[in-house]
C-alpha cells in the first residue's frame, strides 16, 4: 500500500481532506471515510489513474459530504478535555511540574510534562489501561472454557474492535477502554470464543452466550456510540 500526503479538495458542499492510496491488492477504485481522522480515503489499483479516482470522488460527492457531516465532533486529548474511561467521563488535567506521566485521581486524568506531550501521554495511558484491563478479562474468560491466548495486543484499529488469529493471538482496539464495562465484557467474550470456534456459527454464538450476558446490548451500543470513540485522539 502506497500512501500520499492528504490534500484539501473542493467538493460541491465545501472543502474536504482527501487521502490518496495506491494498492497492489485493489481490483477497483474505492472510497471510504476514515472516521478517526475525518478524511476521505481514495484507494487506486496500480494501473488506475488519479483522474479516474477524482471522477469517482466527484460522482459520489453528496454521499461523501453527508458522511463527513454525520461524523461526531472530534475530541483532542488536551488540557480540560473530557474523555470517557470505562464509560465514565474523566477531565484531563495538565500538571506541568508533576512526575509519573499520567494517572487517575478524583475523576480526572492527570498528565505531566510540556503541553505538546499531553496528547501522547494521555494516549499512552489509555493504551496501557486497555491492555491491562482487557488482558485480565481474556485470561479470566479463557480459563472458563479451558483455553488460553498466546498473546494479547492493543492497536489503533479502524474497522474492528477485536480479532483472534489462528495462532491464538488476540487483539483489541485501545479505544475500547473508553467504552462501558459491559461492552468490554462482550468484545472480550467474542474474541475468547474464537479460541475454540474460529467461525461465527451456532456453536460460536452459544459459547459467547456462556461467556457474557451483554451481547445484544453491547452490539447496539457499539453501533450507536462506537463512532464517537474513533473521534478521540
Amino acid at each position: 500500500m502506497e500512501a500520499f500526503p492528504p490534500e484539501t479538495l473542493a467538493l460541491p458542499s465545501g472543502p474536504a481532506l482527501v487521502c490518496w492510496r495506491r494498492s497492489r491488492r485493489a481490483r477497483r477504485i474505492s472510497l471510504r471515510i476514515d472516521q478517526t481522522g475525518g478524511t476521505v480515503v481514495v484507494t487506486l489499483p496500480m494501473r488506475a489513474s488519479r483522474k479516474a479516482g477524482m471522477a469517482l470522488l466527484m460522482g459520489h460527492a453528496d454521499w461523501v459530504s453527508d458522511r463527513l457531516a454525520a461524523l461526531p465532533e472530534a475530541v483532542t486529548l488536551a488540557d480540560a478535555a473530557t474523555v470517557p474511561i470505562c464509560g465514565v467521563p474523566h477531565r484531563i488535567r495538565h500538571v506541568p511540574e508533576g512526575r509519573g506521566g499520567a494517572w487517575l485521581l478524583d475523576g480526572e486524568l492527570h498528565v505531566t510534562g510540556a503541553p505538546e506531550f499531553v496528547a501522547r501521554r494521555a494516549r499512552d495511558f489509555l493504551r496501557a489501561e486497555a491492555k491491562r484491563r482487557l488482558g485480565g478479562l481474556v485470561v479470566a474468560k479463557a480459563g472458563l472454557i479451558g483455553a488460553s491466548a498466546k498473546r494479547v495486543n492493543v492497536k489503533d484499529t479502524k474497522s474492528r474492535w477485536g480479532s483472534c488469529s489462528h495462532d491464538r493471538s488476540v487483539m483489541f482496539s485501545w479505544r475500547l477502554i473508553m467504552a462501558p464495562a459491559f461492552v468490554q465484557d462482550y468484545v472480550v467474550a467474542h474474541e475468547v470464543a474464537h479460541l475454540r470456534e474460529m467461525n461465527h456459527g451456532p456453536k460460536f454464538w452459544a459459547l459467547v452466550d456462556e461467556l457474557t450476558p451483554h451481547t445484544k446490548a453491547a452490539i447496539a451500543w457499539l453501533r450507536a456510540e462506537g463512532p464517537r470513540l474513533l473521534r478521540v485522539g
